[in-house]
């Protein structure tokens, strides 16, 4: 038997831990949102692309301030 400590699955390499930042939250919000508004201005599709558009835009600088 072995007395070291066990590497664990949610830390198997033994550097520190990332930050994870929940940035996909904004693309799943950002495509309801678009597609509600969009609908609202009868362009339910663009409203969905532009809205998509803009959460990866957030959660791309949600990403980039954690690096």
């Amino acid at each position: 038997m072995n007395p070291e400590t066990p590497k664990h699955a949610s830390h198997p390499s033994g550097d520190r831990p990332e930050n994870r930042s929940g940035g996909g939250v904004f693309i799943a919000i950002g495509a309801i949102v678009g597609a509600i508004a969009g609908g609202f201005m009868g362009q339910p599709s663009a409203g969905l692309l532009a809205g998509l558009a803009l959460g990866a835009l957030a959660a791309l600088a949600i990403w980039w301030t954690g690096r």
